[in-house]
């Protein structure tokens, strides 16, 4: 599949606010800071589509970006630690669970994960959580480039091992960066298989 175009549709805190156009919808989230504004951008081709920051939390809404006029990329707000008050803490989990748990669009949801870093407490967690949900899910491990060849497959086999742990089974999984857009043809292909 050739992603051709790809708008923002716009942002919404629950899910009576996604935008009116309903389609199928593969959601990105992951622990604040992970990569998931940088991964949608690299997909998509655009380096500015979804805004980033080096600042954790960034995100705080439910993103939308329609592609190729039949399809959505979701930028969900991260989870764990981002410098905001329990309160937004509180609210975010909540916009969460419910576009995870209600959303009838949803076809994909993509975990991404640290690829320099064992799978921590706060994301298996969320993991279980998912799978006990039976929300299918894949994994998309982040910043390979930051490692050697070697060492980032041996990091990605570990922490896969890590979520089998958790769930039985090890994860469809995807190894990407998105400063060299490492992974993009196999997600995109995934994604085009899922549809």
């Amino acid at each position: 599949m050739i992603i051709k175009n790809a708008i923002f549709s716009g942002s919404s805190s629950d899910l009576a606010g996604k935008p009116s156009f309903r389609a199928p919808e593969f959601a990105f989230i992951g622990r604040s800071n992970v990569g998931k504004s940088s991964l949608i951008n690299m997909l998509c081709g655009r380096k500015e589509l979804a805004r980033t920051s080096s600042n954790p939390g960034k995100t705080l809404c439910i993103n939308h970006f329609l592609v190729n006029n039949a399809w959505y990329l979701v930028d969900l707000p991260g989870y764990g630690f981002a410098r905001i008050s329990k309160k937004q803490r509180d609210r975010l989990q909540v916009m969460i669970q419910d576009f995870i748990g209600k959303s009838d669009e949803l076809k994909m949801l993509f975990v991404l994960l640290d690829s320099r870093h064992d799978l921590q407490k706060i994301d298996a967690e969320f993991i279980e959580a998912v799978h006990l949900a039976e929300v299918p899910f894949a994994v998309i491990f982040t910043k390979c480039d930051k490692m050697g060849r070697d060492a980032s497959s041996a990091s990605t086999r570990k922490i896969s091992s890590q979520v089998a742990a958790v769930t039985g089974e090890e994860p469809v999984s995807f190894r990407s960066s998105a400063e060299t857009g490492a992974g993009r043809e196999e997600i995109i292909e995934y994604i085009s298989k899922t549809l």
